[in-house]
């Protein structure tokens, strides 16, 4: 969640690490920090909201260290205002904190214990108390580093910047996310390599367990024990591109609007040229000796999950659990030697997700992951890498991530298939046609951005909005909710249709919007009858359907947004992109922070 730089540099670092915090807005955030070593002392400056409060912080009251960290907070523990703010900074220590100290209550109390004063509510700051003791009983910053390390339960990213040392920092991980850059007479820190874009493309990520100890002549890894670590570096492509909206106003409309092309990179990596599906090289699945499938994922991932469900089941017919990441490891889970377990992540750091997917490990399952970021811990933790090729989402809303998510996940259960003698190869064809058609059909749905703007003013004036669907239009609905609420605060909730008569349909009075996501399929009559009970108690109708549908259903008085006739196998791709229009222009009518919608964050590093 936290944003994490460091610079070791040859001129004034406090621009340098501005600008790689804007480069981690995406995270979310809610205060920001800088700390640097002036004349061998310390100095900071922080401000609550925006960067621009702290950069205006900044101009009025610059920094001229060649040295210093930065930080961009999501309050955990502790409100989000200027003293709870990172860097935090005592007797001579400064650090900024990526994670959450589990035992931070015990060690507080033992710190106050000893005279301990603290000046914030967050648990982050017993961290510098305990490397700021050690400093003062005569152990050297990395030593006093080494010794507090083992007391700390829970997650860190951690890097400590020490007065009278403005030729060193140290970076600590133990499940937190953080990377060194490497320059020229200067070295980095960041939570990420797009953090460290355009200082350096050459990267190397810690472990866990890891310290960085880092100068302006070179970076050594060392375990707390002392002993010297290897950690390789690499040239991370792309990672000095910077990311622009273009001609848009936001990143979530850039977003919606590049899937068409990102869509079709993805599936152009797993499509052969006979029509058939490509698994990369190196994946040793034998699908017809798995006898179910895990997947586990969080937030817009795991219905990309739920809805693969409904294609593995179909198409492989292979029994498919899906579970909630912070879920999963706290059931009783009875694993079969030897299945597969698939997880999906965009930034491939969700920390729920990767101490399940260590989970499966342990129990002997093979791992999938279906990931953005392919130097992501996630990514490097896996026996089998798929990635997707969104690019940069930046948007905390997951978009193009999310259907990109999808159509890999179509993929494997269309391999799963046909390697377990379910689909034929004429069948694996004719799927395959139609998911090549899907970036076109992607284009067709864009098209209907005007409508979906008039329907949006609409949905901006409401307190409450329902979707629903059937089959795996039932996943999408939940999908459609999420992304309304996260974007417009607006309270909506996804049901699956035939359930409206079990509870949801209470909630129906007049003008209350209700999202029905109802393409004609196998279902299509059951949906449009739970469409009625709706519009007889008052509701209002915004039908998602295809053009056979909105014919069927001309005559119902519902506004509709009707997506060319395709196979319902590959439907959910294209009709993502309308509910990801009616929440992004809701938002927008409404004045919201799109991009960083309030208390979320795009990569969630605590559990």
């Amino acid at each position: 969640m936290c944003g994490i730089v460091g610079v070791v540099g040859r001129g004034p670092a406090s621009a340098l690490l501005l600008d790689a915090l804007k480069r981690l807005e995406y995270r979310g955030y809610d205060s920001a920090g800088i700390a640097t070593l002036e004349d061998g002392s310390l100095t900071r400056r922080r401000a609550v909201g925006k960067l621009a409060n702290l950069k205006s912080r900044l101009d009025s009251e610059p920094l001229a260290g060649r040295i210093g960290i930065g930080h961009t907070r999501w309050a955990t523990h502790g409100r989000p205002d200027e003293t709870n703010a990172h860097p935090h900074m005592v007797d001579g220590v400064a650090i900024v904190h990526n994670g959450i100290i589990e035992n931070h209550r015990e060690l507080r109390n033992d710190l106050k214990a000893a005279g301990a004063h603290f000046a914030t509510e967050t648990d982050s700051e017993v961290v510098a108390h305990l490397v700021s003791r050690e400093r003062k009983n005569g152990y050297e910053p990395v030593a006093a580093v080494r010794k507090v390390l083992p007391r700390l339960s829970g997650t860190f990213a951690l890097a400590f910047l020490f007065e009278g040392h403005d030729n060193l920092l140290i970076g600590a991980r133990k499940g937190s996310p953080l990377a060194v850059g490497y320059g020229c007479g200067e070295m980095f820190l960041g939570s990420d390599a797009m953090a460290l874009a355009p200082l350096t493309d050459i990267v190397a990520y810690l472990e866990d367990g890891d310290l960085a100890v880092v100068t302006r002549e070179q970076i050594e890894f060392i375990d707390v024990n002392g002993a010297r670590l290897r950690r390789t570096s690499a040239k991370v492509a792309g990672a000095a591109v910077i990311v622009h909206k273009g001609e848009h106003r936001h990143f979530m409309a850039k977003e919606i609007h590049e899937q068409p092309k990102v869509v079709g990179q993805t599936l152009a990596q797993y499509i052969a040229r006979d029509g058939t599906i490509r698994l990369p090289a190196g994946v040793d699945v034998d699908f017809g000796t798995v006898d179910r499938v895990s997947i586990v994922a969080c937030g817009t991932s795991f219905y990309a999950g739920l809805i693969a469900k409904y294609w593995f089941e179909r198409y492989a017919r292979l029994p498919v659990e899906i579970d909630i990441a912070s879920e999963f490891r706290y059931r009783d889970v009875p694993f079969g030697a030897g299945n597969l377990a698939i997880f999906v992540s965009q930034s491939g750091e969700t920390a729920d997700t990767l101490a399940s997917l260590e989970f499966a490990k342990t129990h002997g399952q093979h791992v999938l992951s279906v990931v953005n970021v392919q130097t992501s811990t996630m990514a490097r933790s896996s026996d089998i890498v798929m990635p997707t090729l969104a690019g940069p989402e930046i948007g905390v809303a997951s978009t193009k991530a999310f259907t990109c998510q999808l159509a890999i996940l179509l993929c494997i259960a269309i391999a799963a298939g046909r390697s377990r003698g379910v689909l034929s190869t004429e069948d694996e064809r004719s799927l395959v046609r139609a998911l090549a058609q899907i970036p076109d059909h992607m284009a067709r749905a864009l098209e209907l951005e005007p409508k979906v703007h008039e329907l949006a003013r609409e949905i901006a004036r409401a307190r409450d909005a329902l979707f629903i669907g059937r089959g795996t239009n039932y996943p999408l609905a939940l999908e459609g909710a999420l992304k309304l609420k996260e974007v417009t605060y607006i309270h909506a909730e996804g049901y699956a249709a035939g359930e409206l008569k079990h509870g949801p349909i209470a909630l129906i009075d007049k003008g209350l919007p209700v999202i029905v996501i109802a393409p004609y399929d196998a279902t299509f009559e059951k949906t449009m009858s739970n469409m009625q009970e709706v519009i007889a108690r008052g509701g209002r109708i915004i039908l998602l359907t295809d053009e056979r549908g909105a014919s069927l259903a001309a005559s119902s008085g519902c506004s509709v947004l009707a997506l060319p006739d395709m196979p319902a196998a590959v439907a959910p791709l294209a009709l993502a992109v309308p509910l990801q229009l009616l929440a992004y222009h809701s938002a927008a009518i409404m004045g919201t922070d799109v991009d960083q919608p309030r208390n979320l964050a795009k990569s969630v590093t605590v559990e």
